[in-house]
């Protein structure tokens, strides 16, 4: 458990980001967590190696996300994304979302479950992809201020 097994991603908000009140629209920040998580999975090759080695897919079950402040046009921010939670079933994704001046704009808990391709039904985390998976769950507190 490190704090190495957490991404961090950088991107300014722009126009397009914005709803008619001139904030980053709501759903946009589902997108900018969705990027913090493909930058996760690129800088943890190992893990998507065991998930096509095992013929798994992950895909996400629920998703709660508290908005603490608006961004506007030309903000730089911060995607951080890190496991902070494996089960026999589940797993969870944290994000948080912040200015670059660490300011916290958002937060969610993203829970996944691994899909196995073939069956196309939910299989339990085991095997080399739950030890794989175990080395890179950090404790929720590294994402604290």
């Amino acid at each position: 458990m490190s704090v190495e097994s957490v991404s961090r991603t950088q991107l300014r908000v722009r126009g397009y980001h914005l709803d008619g009140y001139g904030h980053v629209n709501n759903a946009r920040y589902l997108e900018f967590m969705e990027e913090g998580r493909w930058a996760f999975f690129d800088e943890h090759p190992a893990l998507m190696k065991e998930l096509h080695a095992a013929g798994r897919a992950f895909v996400v079950v629920n998703l709660n996300i508290d908005y603490r402040a608006a961004a506007v046009q030309g903000d730089d921010l911060v995607v951080m994304t890190g496991i902070i939670d494996v089960g026999d079933r589940s797993a969870v994704c944290h994000h948080q979302i912040r200015q670059k001046d660490g300011r916290l704009v958002a937060q969610a808990d993203l829970t996944f479950v691994l899909l196995d391709v073939q069956a196309n039904k939910a299989s339990p985390i085991d095997g080399n992809v739950r030890e794989t998976l175990d080395a890179l769950n950090v404790d929720k507190s590294v994402f604290a201020d």
